[in-house]
């Protein structure tokens, strides 16, 4: 419904309030029947109700019978049979109601609001030789932002120069800042903490990440969830069969049980008041509003309510391993030196050859070596060349050495590997690690394990998922059995898939739906598109750092933080507890009142309490959600 500014609504209500007031006092002092008590009513009802009533009279002669058009018939026909007060009871009840669902659907939107304010206006920036302030409109792709420290970032970007840490809570979430240098990529409406950074300037403002989500979310916001939609159906039955059900408790005693025409026309008017579905129409928005933005607030993007729903019925979540379960990038976890060798100067001898390698885990035994400082780029190789499918080797000081997989050695070798280090290989392979050998062609020097380390969190991310009620947690790989159930058991997940081509992931995740119904997919939002179409909520990790994520998932956790998952969870089975509650709850208190009808006993103040207050108390359930925490 359309909102008018709140001080102006209220300056409405408090109007109509003091004419009500006038009115009661006039009818203690000249009764109720008097011209002054009338006057003053009629000028409540008219100052607190001229909105009602316009919509309603229009809605009336449309034939469209919504609550506006039900309480406008009420009011009308308490003025007709003298109930002048309790009309204008009901008018200024209404508004205040009015006044109090614009008050919390704004409260609901305000983390929304504040994303707006988070980036800022203008801009130091450089362009060519020149350095001046421009508004944010105005700065183009290419421009150099000039970031001090303290200062919130304008425009996203890349580092070009400087170091500092930046604190990107308001897009991911995330409470601890995160260290940025040259080549690292950032986000307008983050707070750069400590050093100078100049940032090339990579979208327009219209395009930035922030933009994005708040778009994102306005329209999540606007989208009508599952609840809602029932609502809105029910509402447009229910309307006609209230009046109808007023009109025969209006006509029917009289007119066949010789009843009071007064009385039981009151009691038809007090039916139209408490049928009037109020509670019922603001139950669900008022919830997936506050649930949507405490979430973005949290740093994640629901996409709509119809998602924040199916999440909160979700029984089984499927999560890819690359990238989610794992960090997805390759380091060295063992680095097993033989007797009789330098540590130190092998690992810089197996760097250098590995830094003429194409291979995928050449970069892990790279990163090793600088984290040990070892000067491995100032090695000389002689003679590289690469062993198809086995290895490489290359000359060091007169020395040939080889590095590469187990079976390399086993030829190299003229009685094989040893038993001990066989057995050694063995158990690291089992552990879901890929075993490298560094030697010559005489002897064995070192063995390395590269893997993808496991996320720190994700044991306790599937532990909180499985206290939450989530029946199933399975893992999905193309990695072979062996490194699937390393992985899969480090995690703790109830089931582990392997060896799975990304057609398989799809299929898999339709079997899961044909015995779960509704199923989650974790995944990286652009490699596991097909099982994250197919699943019913498909949750993308690192929304704030890809385009494809954000338009592709019904759900982006902004930081590449799986910890958020269990908060989203969390959340959205409460929002849909939270619903199923309000929408109870007003069918159920209406049902009670209308029930009161029969032996007479309802009154226009049970109707109003059963329309006005239900309306406040849905309403303040709703923004219950604000207060679901990320912990």
């Amino acid at each position: 419904m359309k909102k008018e500014p709140f001080l102006k609504q209220y300056s409405t209500v408090i109007a109509s309030f003091v004419f009500l007031l006038i009115g009661w006092v006039s009818a203690q002092i000249n009764g109720e029947e008097s011209i002054s008590s009338i006057l003053a009513y009629g000028a409540s009802i008219l100052v607190g109700g001229h909105r009602l009533f316009t919509t309603g009279l229009k809605n009336l002669f449309r034939l469209e019978f919504d609550m506006r058009t039900l309480m406008t018939i009420a009011v009308i026909g308490a003025a007709i049979i003298g109930e002048w007060g309790e009309g204008a009871t009901v008018v200024i009840l209404f508004a205040i109601s009015e006044v109090l669902e614009s008050y919390s659907m704004d409260k609901a939107r305000q983390s929304i609001r504040s994303l707006m304010d988070i980036a800022p206006k203008e801009a130091f920036i450089r362009r060519g030789d020149k350095e001046f302030t421009v508004d944010v409109d105005d700065i183009r792709i290419g421009d150099i932002l000039i970031v001090k420290p303290g200062q919130k970032i304008a425009m996203d970007g890349r580092v070009v120069k400087g170091l500092s840490s930046v604190n990107q809570a308001a897009i991911t979430g995330e409470s601890v800042p995160v260290s940025k240098t040259v080549d690292d990529e950032v986000f307008a409406g983050t707070l750069n903490e400590e050093g100078l950074l100049e940032v090339k300037v990579t979208k327009h403002v219209d395009d930035t990440t922030i933009a994005k989500i708040i778009h994102l979310v306005e329209e999540a916001q606007a989208e009508k969830a599952p609840s809602q939609a029932f609502v809105d159906r029910f509402a447009k039955y229910y309307t006609p069969v209230i009046i109808l059900i007023s009109l025969l408790v209006a006509v029917l005693p009289p007119l066949f049980f010789d009843g009071d025409w007064s009385k039981w026309i009151y009691q038809g008017l007090a039916v139209l008041v408490v049928g009037c579905p109020c509670a019922l129409v603001i139950s669900t928005p008022v919830s997936i509003v506050t649930a949507i933005g405490n979430a973005a607030r949290n740093g994640v993007l629901i996409k709509g309510g119809i998602h924040l729903e199916e999440m909160g019925a979700i029984k089984a979540i499927a999560f890819d391993k690359t990238g989610t379960l794992t960090e997805g990038i390759p380091v060295v976890t063992d680095y097993l030196p033989q007797a009789n060798t330098n540590p130190n100067e092998l690992l810089s001898i197996i760097a250098a050859l590995e830094n003429g390698s194409q291979h995928p885990l050449a970069s892990a035994i790279m990163k090793k070596a600088e984290q040990e400082q070892l000067p491995y780029q100032d090695l000389a190789i002689e003679d590289f060349s690469s062993i198809t499918g086995k290895g490489i080797k290359g000359r060091v000081k007169d020395q040939i050495y080889y590095v590469g997989s187990p079976n390399l050695f086993d030829e190299l070798l003229t009685t094989g590997i040893p038993a001990n280090l066989k057995e050694t290989i063995t158990e690291l392979q089992n552990k879901g690690k890929t075993v490298m050998v560094a030697g010559t062609y005489s002897e064995i020097l070192a063995l390395l394990a590269v893997a993808d380390e496991v996320r720190g969190n994700s044991r306790s991310v599937i532990q909180k998922l499985h206290s939450l009620g989530i029946q199933k947690t399975i893992m999905l790989t193309g990695d072979n059995k062996g490194t699937a159930n390393a992985i899969g058991q480090q995690v703790g997940v109830s089931d582990i898939q392997s060896d799975l081509l990304p057609q398989d992931k799809l299929a898999f995740i339709k079997k899961l739906r044909n015995k779960y119904d509704r199923v989650a997919m974790v995944g990286d939002g652009v490699n596991d598109a097909p099982a994250l179409a197919a699943s019913t909520v498909g949750i993308a990790m690192g929304g704030a750092g890809t385009d494809t994520a954000l338009e592709t998932a019904d759900i982006a956790l902004m930081a590449d933080d799986l910890g958020k998952l269990p908060f989203t969870l969390k959340l959205s089975r409460k929002a849909l507890f939270i619903i199923k509650q309000n929408i109870t709850f007003s069918l159920g208190i209406k049902l009670f009142a209308l029930l009161l009808v029969i032996p007479g006993w309802l009154t226009l103040w049970i109707a109003i309490f059963a329309d006005m207050g239900a309306t406040l108390i849905v309403t303040l359930n709703g923004l219950r959600l604000l207060r679901v925490k990320d912990k």
